[in-house]
């Protein structure tokens, strides 16, 4: 009787635990949704206006000074950004309350005046405050709280690319590369899954594109040409993670005054945008990536928004790196497929997989990403352009603050920062 007793008691214990996270979780996807929604239909509006507005890009420095004046009214001008997030589930860190509507408005500012960034970072920000302030407002622990970020952060990355279970893995695989939080898995799934049905109600458009007809069958050559590709896609994920913390530390070292340095940046911007004569390179740049998906790309393409991004971010606009880094993968793909024989869509999506997969060091959440916006048809061959991205990729990434705990060489422990 006493051993029925205490196995009940455990079995509860898993229950109470499963119907809080459910609570959170679910409450957490609520709010993310409504916000994330919000957040994008403002960023798809800034984009259009800015395509549309051809002198908007003029107020460029303006906007940055802007920026720069928000952030040191909130006394978080040394603003680390997504690492921010990511260095709180690692210690007792607090992601700031005021990173919501800075992030928000500072990234709306970026896209509508032609800053060349993503949405992404200012997501998973959004996403980690607002975990924050949930984990605060129902008095959770320490170890609990972490799990409320992550939470936080899928909801925010579901709503944006209506990707619910690429959302929930990527929160469990980028912190610590090597190890997944499963521990976080319901309550991620739920708060995605509950944000991806907002972002759906709300008429936000979910990223997919049909492959159906375009991928190749499994054989020899295609797998050749896969990992080609891949492999390639691998060295530009490094030329990018480079560029992107090479040109951040000219920047300030160049001008420590973060106003001067904004201003430069944002004239800096002017002037290649007036260069090229083209504004494919400024704001998201999705269009550019349906085009490249539907086998139209510049062959250059992928060096211009790998210049206009480092310039961007570097100099304080905020934004993120995550849809330059879709540009940057279905450009180049798209040009590089089509010279090794692939069909060019094709082509650029298992670029956008691959470089995506090489910046953030999460092969799964890659997989699983290339089924959610390309269908099942040729998983197996993103599934081989995802691992040979990852293991040739080095440790490079984006997030410095992220962890890579396991050697991609061997099976060993090595536990250093993403270069």
């Amino acid at each position: 009787m006493g051993l029925v007793k205490r196995k009940l008691k455990s079995a509860m214990i898993y229950v109470k635990t499963f119907i809080k996270w459910i609570i959170i979780a679910g409450l957490t996807g609520l709010i993310g949704g409504l916000i994330g929604s919000l957040f994008s239909i403002s960023v798809a509006c800034a984009n259009t206006w800015s395509r549309e507005i051809s002198w908007l890009i003029y107020l460029l420095p303006i906007g940055g000074v802007l920026i720069v004046t928000l952030y040191k009214a909130c006394r978080l001008q040394n603003d680390p950004g997504t690492n921010c997030v990511i260095e709180s589930i690692r210690s007792k860190n607090f992601v700031p309350g005021a990173m919501s509507p800075l992030i928000f408005i500072s990234t709306f500012i970026t896209h509508l005046l032609g800053g060349s960034a993503g949405r992404e970072g200012a997501a998973l920000q959004l996403g980690g405050s607002l975990g924050s302030q949930v984990g605060r407002l129902l008095r959770l622990d320490e170890k609990d709280m972490h799990l409320a970020i992550l939470c936080g952060m899928s909801g925010l990355f579901s709503s944006l690319f209506c990707t619910p279970i690429a959302a929930a893995f990527f929160a469990l695989e980028v912190i610590s590369v090597g190890v997944t939080y499963y521990s976080a898995l319901v309550p991620c799934l739920m708060s995605s899954i509950t944000s991806y049905f907002i972002a759906m109600c709300m008429g936000v458009q979910p990223f997919r594109f049909n492959m159906a007809q375009l991928a190749p069958g499994l054989n020899i050559i295609s797998i050749l040409q896969v990992v080609a590709l891949s492999a390639a896609c691998a060295v530009v994920s490094i030329v990018f993670c480079v560029a992107m913390r090479r040109s951040s530390v000219l920047m300030k070292g160049f001008f420590k005054n973060e106003y001067i340095r904004i201003i430069v940046g944002a004239v800096g911007i002017i002037i290649l945008t007036l260069m090229v004569g083209t504004r494919d390179y400024n704001g998201a740049g999705s269009n550019i990536i349906s085009d490249a998906l539907s086998g139209h790309a510049r062959p250059g393409a992928f060096l211009f928004k790998i210049l206009f991004t480092a310039v961007t971010i570097s100099s304080g606009f905020k934004g993120g790196e995550i849809v330059p880094t879709l540009f940057i993968g279905s450009t180049f793909g798209c040009v590089l497929g089509g010279l090794l024989g692939m069909d060019p869509a094709f082509g650029a999506a298992v670029g956008l997989i691959s470089l995506f997969c090489g910046v953030i060091n999460c092969p799964i959440t890659s997989i699983i990403l290339s089924v959610e916006i390309f269908g099942a048809e040729g998983f197996v061959l993103f599934a081989i352009a995802s691992s040979v991205s990852y293991m040739l990729s080095g440790y490079y990434g984006l997030y410095s603050s992220q962890k890579i705990l396991y050697s991609k060489l061997k099976a060993e422990f090595i536990n250093i920062n993403a270069k």
